[in-house]
């Protein structure tokens, strides 16, 4: 499933980010990649001995966690491995997919990858996040503030920047629920217990569907 979700964080958050990272400390983004994709990765991003980044990753963690949107559809178990990046005339990242497991002394794994954009879409020419699906490519440059989560298991890329300046915030989320298809089943199921209960109240059918969601989910959960 793949889902985009407006205005995640506030004015004044996004303010903050795009302020802090206008004037931040950036370092080559081949560091933080894997051994094939260094190959096709050109940016750079905020080095992450900067005293401002803890500050920054907990602000985008927070807004994330208070998204009720974002629980539901994504089941998060540990948001991870925060990077603040920057993409500037001919800058791109080629086709890849995302290491299966991330992080220093601890892993996690990646099941779920995510885009915050922080630039307005006018103010940079290309810079596209392109998901490769088996039957097309989707193009996706959102409003800033937006995001969009998608599987970890697609071959993505981002389109090259031919004018202007993109600035984004990538990351990973290890749901409890590993499987794509699980997890969209788990949030169909609760989109129609909660829009069942908001028409008829605590039902016999809100009932049993909050039976099977439950019975799922600790089935399914890891």
């Amino acid at each position: 499933m793949i889902l985009t979700v407006d205005n995640i964080i506030t004015a004044e958050e996004l303010t903050q980010l795009t302020e802090t990272l206008s004037k931040g400390k950036f370092i080559d983004g081949q560091t933080t990649a894997g051994w094939h994709a260094k190959l096709v990765k050109h940016n750079s991003q905020l080095d992450t001995t900067s005293p401002e980044t803890k500050t920054l990753q907990n602000l985008v963690i927070k807004a994330l966690e208070r998204n009720l949107l974002f629980k539901l559809a994504i089941q998060p178990k540990h948001i991870h491995s925060l990077r603040f990046s920057r993409y500037q005339q001919d800058m791109n990242y080629g086709s890849h997919t995302d290491n299966a497991l991330m992080g220093g002394k601890q892993f996690f794994r990646s099941d779920v990858s995510f885009t915050l954009f922080l630039s307005s879409p006018e103010s940079y020419e290309g810079g596209e996040l392109v998901i490769e699906k088996p039957e097309a490519k989707l193009y996706y440059k959102l409003n800033p503030g937006s995001i969009i989560f998608y599987p970890s298991t697609f071959l993505h890329q981002v389109a090259e920047v031919k004018t202007g300046t993109r600035f984004v915030v990538v990351g990973w989320i290890q749901s409890l629920i590993r499987d794509t298809s699980k997890r969209e089943i788990l949030f169909d199921i609760d989109t129609v217990r909660r829009s069942i209960f908001a028409k008829e109240g605590k039902s016999t059918e809100f009932d049993l569907l909050a039976k099977t969601h439950a019975n799922l989910l600790r089935q399914w959960a890891e």
